[in-house]
């Protein structure tokens, strides 16, 4: 068993260096790097992450993913999976497909070291880490909902559960946001959120155990119609694509197979704003309320949440509501780690780090931090944007570009201009919202119902980022068009 030697290069922290080419295939475990190579570690497997990961030119680079996450979760297909249209997998992508060529580990950053240029880290793998830590986050962001408990303390003994630290020459930050829960109690206790292929699972899971519920003999009716009550909080794309693909199931295969427990099943949308789908044309957003009302979805606009309870919701205008499941989507929260980097500029609204049109943040004096990248949620450019993985995954090629350049010795790019191509949204019943009526050039056509349906499969086809995924959404879709879902619960 050969030992493992430490270097320290240029401008990052000690790093594990093995003395052969022997022990490549134990890369990804000792960080091994080049002498010629910058050491590049983003933080993030999302949108603006994993897109970088793909980008950049990692025969330059000696590459390093930190996520909690082992995977690329493809968001807008959330909804689908959470109902059982599509499979988890059709939404996934690997962090370890580019093999040898990025070290990969599936871990939370703790804390940033801007002077010594290194990171603390604590691995993300084990049943005990989140059970003994989450109060870290508690307490550093009260109104967020994280999968990050994030410490620098040992949590175990168990091999591999120890902190450990990470290197870096250039370091891009792309840790996103949480769901922002505006502290109203109850909601981290009770609700459901829809940021992640887990969160899927589980809402795939209670839609199911609420019909298996309520057609046990000892309920009464009125229990019964609480149960099969299902909650969105928040009118944005999120929870209204989800209330769509949520009816399409119960207006289908819940029929078929709940045909006495279908017809009283009910979804209500609560938003505090005026409308749903704030950000769309007036137009398309008053055919999508016919739509629901169409379909039997409520829609309660300037309604405000005060409490959650376990079975019931507390509404400012209506009182006590009960529901079977409720699924909050309202905005999102700081991450705690960009909160921690007191030395850096940060927006008041936001908390996110203030950064140029390179995406470099300044430090508090003004000076502008050359090695650190932040892209995607938790950036604030001076042009604000909304915080949407279209952003983030422009932003994420650009930054590629910079760096790209930068080791190939060209002029770097000029700072990042957004190309807003447009938004759009499934509303139910093979119908569709698309808006370019706001894009940054070309055609700004406007479009509802079957047509703008069949651009957003489309384009949500086209976006999948593998052959294996297209031909797997291909396939579900079909399948589930002739056979119906799968709504086996396990």
């Amino acid at each position: 068993m050969s030992s493992t030697f430490l270097s320290r290069t240029a401008g990052s922290a000690l790093r594990p260096l093995h003395p052969t080419k022997r022990s490549t295939p134990l890369r990804a475990f000792s960080s091994t790097t080049h002498l010629d190579k910058q050491r590049l570690v983003i933080l993030g497997s999302g949108w603006g992450g994993y897109e970088l990961l793909r980008k950049v030119d990692k025969n330059a680079y000696d590459v390093v993913l930190v996520s909690p996450n082992t995977y690329f979760a493809f968001t807008p297909l959330l909804a689908s999976t959470a109902v059982g249209t599509l499979e988890f997998r059709c939404a996934l992508e690997p962090v370890r497909r580019y093999g040898d060529s990025v070290s990969s580990y599936q871990a939370w950053c703790d804390s940033i070291d801007l002077k010594r240029k290194r990171l603390e880290c604590l691995p993300a793998v084990g049943s005990n880490v989140k059970a003994k830590l989450e109060k870290r986050v508690e307490e550093a962001a009260p109104n967020a909902i994280s999968d990050m408990p994030g410490v620098s303390t040992p949590v175990s003994s168990f091999p591999g559960m120890k902190p450990f630290t990470v290197g870096y020459d250039k370091l891009v930050i792309a840790v996103g946001a949480y769901s922002q829960t505006f502290n109203t109690p109850g909601v981290k206790e009770y609700a459901h959120f829809l940021k992640d292929v887990k969160d899927a699972r589980k809402i795939r899971s209670r839609i199911l155990e609420c019909f298996e519920l309520a057609s046990q003999p000892t309920l009464t009716d009125v229990e019964r119609q609480n149960l099969l009550h299902f909650v969105i909080v928040g009118g944005g794309p999120t929870g209204v694509e989800f209330a769509a693909e949520l009816n399409d199931l119960l207006a289908s295969d819940m029929l078929r197979h709940y045909p006495a427990l279908a017809p009283i099943a009910r979804i209500t949308i609560y938003d505090v704003a005026p409308k749903i789908l704030g950000a769309f044309d007036e137009g398309l957003v008053k055919y999508a309320e016919k739509q629901f009302q169409r379909q039997g979805v409520a829609i309660k606009n300037n309604h405000h949440v005060t409490r959650v309870n376990e079975a019931s919701i507390e509404i400012k205008e209506e009182g006590n509501v009960p529901f079977g499941m409720l699924v909050w989507s309202t905005g999102l929260a700081p991450n705690p780690l960009i909160d921690s980097i007191t030395e850096l500029e940060h927006d008041e609204k936001t908390h996110s780090l203030k950064v140029n049109g390179h995406f470099q943040p300044r430090y508090k004096d003004g000076n502008v931090c050359e090695d650190i990248y932040v892209i995607g949620d938790c950036a604030m450019l001076e042009e604000k944007l909304p915080a949407t993985a279209q952003v983030a995954n422009q932003e994420a090629k650009h930054l590629a570009k910079i760096l790209n350049n930068h080791m190939r010795d060209r002029a770097p790019p000029g700072a990042f201009e957004f190309n807003n191509m447009g938004i759009m949204t499934y509303i139910g019943n093979w119908n569709a919202l698309f808006d370019r009526s706001n894009a940054s050039g070309g055609p700004k056509p406007k479009e509802a119902g079957r047509l703008a349906w069949l651009i957003w499969r489309s384009a949500y086809w086209s976006q999948a980022l593998s052959l294996r995924n297209k031909a797997s959404l291909a396939f579900y879709w079909f399948l589930n068009w002739i056979f119906g879902r799968s709504i086996t619960r396990f």
